[in-house]
């Protein structure tokens, strides 16, 4: 699924509730504790994307384990910057591995013309 249709906002609290086995005021508590910004209606209904629906249930999932909503914004943050450093190092790496393929290409260039050093 692409990341555009990802967080497009589709679904109401009622359903994200009745798809997760949760309370509608368990997940207005996640929002109001900042772990989740649902985007909203011009009548301020709340409409949750795939995106938050997935944020929803890993919140579930940590705190059903027996972490606190402090430590699952902690752990939450910290998955956002191993994503973000895994990013990085993957660009990283692309930009490494043109940069050898271009040195290379010019090293069979040289081999196969000596005479122009």
């Amino acid at each position: 699924m692409n990341e555009e249709k990802d967080s497009h906002p589709y679904f109401h609290i009622s359903i994200v509730s009745e798809m997760l086995d949760l309370h509608p005021q368990t997940i207005r508590n996640y929002e109001r504790k900042g772990l989740l910004k649902p985007a909203r209606t011009e009548g301020r209904m709340r409409l949750f994307s795939r995106h938050d629906i997935n944020r929803v249930k890993k919140i579930s999932t940590y705190t059903d384990m027996g972490v606190n909503l402090a430590g699952v914004e902690i752990i939450l943050k910290l998955l956002n910057r191993i994503d973000s450093l895994e990013e990085e190092m993957e660009k990283e790496m692309n930009r490494m591995q043109l940069e050898m393929e271009a040195r290379m290409r010019e090293s069979y260039k040289r081999m196969d013309n000596p005479s122009e050093d």
